[in-house]
Parts: C-alpha cells; structure tokens; sequence
C-alpha cells in the first residue's frame, strides 16, 4: 500500500508540476525557457523537501521546521498560480475561439443583409413596373410594355446574380454555425455550473463559475500529493 501511496502522490505532482510549469511559462513568456527551468528545478526541490522535513521532523529544531514549512507552502502556492494559468488561459483560448466565430458570423450576416436589402429594393422597383402597366390605359399597355422591357430585364439579371451571392454567403455560414454549435457543446457544461450557482443572472457570470472551478481543482490537486507524499513517507518510516 505504501508504494502504492507513494506512486500516486508523485503522479500526481508529476502532473500538477506539468500544468504548472505550462502556466508559468505562459504568465512569464518573455523567458519561457528560463522559466519552465526554474519551475523543473523548484517542483523537484518542493517534492525532496516535504518528504525531508516529515521524515527528519523529530531531529530538527524549530527554525529549520519553520522555514522548510514555508517553503513548502510557498512553493505550493507557486504551482497552484501556475495551474491556474494553465486552466485560465486553456478558457480564454476557448472564449476568443467563439467569439472569432461569432465575429465571423456577424460578418456573413451583414453581408447577408445588404444583399437581403437589394434584393427587395430591385424586387419593389418590380412591383412599381407592374403597378404602372396594370393601371395604364388598355391602348397604352404594349408600348408600356416595351418601354419596360430593358429594365425589366436588368432587374431580373441582378435579382439572378444577388439570388446567387446569398446562396453562396448561407454556404459559408453554414460551416461556421457548425463550428459555433461545437464550441457551445465544449463551453455547456460551464454555463451548466453557472446556471446552478447564479440562476437567471448566470449569463454575467460564466468567467465566475469557471474560476471557481479552477480554484476548486487547484484546492485538491497540489495539496493532494503533498499530503500522500507524508503519508508514504511515515508509513517507509514506520517499516524502518
């Protein structure tokens, strides 16, 4: 069981190290490289150090057990930010990914309306001619007629082309509301967890919710593994 123990508490620093190590080379990205060092270096000395001081505790004095305690701590404290960045920033790709859907769609839409708006205008200008040819006298009808037929013939033309611009401007929308659908399938379970904490307002509160799933994933994921590090250190000190 003590291996056992022993194997979880260093997979789970192991992975809590990884995610941490990302966000901090994401918070410093000046010096990404520096940085993911430093952190390698910092994980390994938190890990030795926890299993030191529960291992040595009853043979040193209180000044050591005070600043390696701190130290610890900090340096937990230290992975849980660069979790949280690792997660925050994996949200806010996500969010910039919807909203750049978004924005395409809003672009399309516009288009979509301009030519919607054309397409009546030339559509109404069809209707005046009508108008005209209907309530024109019986004997007048043909030369009406013949006087229309170039603009007539234009508009239909037109009316062709911006009846296939639309055609087409609803084909590239399409695979952008698919890829919108999507990224709302991968953000539901977020607005599931705010909908639950904050009710009707949970619209306003979707970056809250997330951050409070973080801080919860942060709360048992590094303190985890420290805790089953002791754990398996006092159960090797026992056998001894």
């Amino acid at each position: 069981m003590k291996w056992l123990t022993l194997f979880t508490s260093l997979s789970l620093a192991g992975t809590a190290a990884y995610f941490s190590i990302i966000g901090l080379m994401t918070i410093f990205s000046g010096a990404a490289l520096s940085i993911a060092f430093m952190a390698s270096i910092l994980e390994f000395g938190k890990v030795v150090s926890a299993a030191w001081l529960h291992y040595e505790w009853d043979r040193i004095n209180n000044l050591v057990r005070a600043y390696f305690t701190t130290a610890v701590l900090v340096l937990m404290l230290i992975t849980s930010m660069g979790i949280f960045g690792f997660l925050s920033k994996a949200h806010i790709d996500s969010s910039l990914t919807s909203d750049s859907y978004s924005l395409e769609a809003s672009i399309v839409d516009k288009r979509l309306e301009g030519k919607q708006l054309q397409l009546d205008n030339l559509t109404g200008r069809l209707e005046n001619l009508d108008y005209v040819l209907q309530t024109s006298k019986p004997e007048d009808r043909n030369y009406v007629n013949r006087v229309q037929t170039e603009e007539r013939n234009e508009i239909n033309e037109s009316i062709d082309i911006l009846v296939a611009d639309i055609v087409k401007l609803n084909e590239q929308k399409m695979p952008i509301q698919k890829l919108q659908l999507e990224q709302e399938a991968e953000l539901g379970p977020v607005k599931y967890i705010a909908d639950m904490i904050y009710g009707e307002e949970a619209e306003s509160y979707y970056d809250n919710a997330v951050r409070w799933v973080i801080l919860t994933i942060i709360f048992v994921f590094d303190p985890l593994a420290i805790m089953l590090l002791i754990v398996s250190t006092a159960a090797f000190k026992r056998d001894r």
